[in-house]
């Protein structure tokens, strides 16, 4: 296989656990127009609000006549005061930092602007050469374009990348893109799985070899 040059993240259960986060965001859009509140047991619509885009979370979540409506209203809300319900992952700043300095690194994420805000309150934007978003794509995730964009903004083909992922929405992605695939938290599948970044480290050895 290719040897690994550059790093490419996902943003949500795997930069950050943001459930709790991302189920506020959408509850208050849920409450502006009337419609009962998403919770953690409904397990389909809470991975949604935690994997998709806005776009597809919201035609999931609310009749067509309300989808426009809630978009515009959602494109009102700041994403900023949600963030202190956020966390990042154990390691997340310990382990960008010694990665930044043998590679390039980047986010392709589902989410839209609210991503740079996040990065810069936790105090980790400088070590990604690259932010991909949902707004910088004609197809979010699980389409590969996203992937393909942020390892042409690194620099490399994209079977010279890695990417980090939590969600099938991230694996259908890489494969798309011929990204190779490392999953996060539990998800069964890639190459190599990952509990914590720590062992992120040790993997890029063997994927490497």
């Amino acid at each position: 296989m290719s040897r690994i040059e550059g790093i490419i993240f996902d943003c949500d259960g795997v930069l950050f656990e943001s459930k709790n986060a991302n189920l506020a965001y959408y509850n208050r859009i849920m409450q502006q127009f009337s419609y009962p509140l998403v919770t953690e047991d409904q397990r389909e619509h809470a991975k949604l609000c935690h994997t998709a885009c806005s776009t597809d979370v919201l035609a999931v979540l609310v009749k067509p006549d309300d989808y426009q409506p809630a978009l515009d209203y959602a494109a009102t809300l700041d994403y900023r005061e949600f963030i202190p319900q956020m966390q990042p992952e154990p390691y997340l700043a310990e382990v960008l930092q010694q990665l930044a300095l043998e590679y390039p690194l980047a986010v392709a994420t589902n989410r839209g602007v609210s991503v740079e805000p996040i990065l810069s309150h936790f105090g980790i934007e400088d070590y990604f050469s690259a932010v991909v978003t949902s707004k910088d794509v004609a197809r979010p995730k699980p389409a590969p374009d996203m992937l393909l964009l942020a390892s042409k903004r690194l620099g490399f083909a994209p079977e010279r990348c890695l990417f980090v992922g939590d969600s099938e929405l991230d694996q259908q992605a890489a494969a798309g893109a011929n990204v190779r695939f490392a999953a996060y938290g539990g998800l069964d599948a890639g190459e190599v799985r990952l509990q914590s970044h720590l062992q992120l480290l040790d993997s890029l050895a063997v994927l490497q070899a």
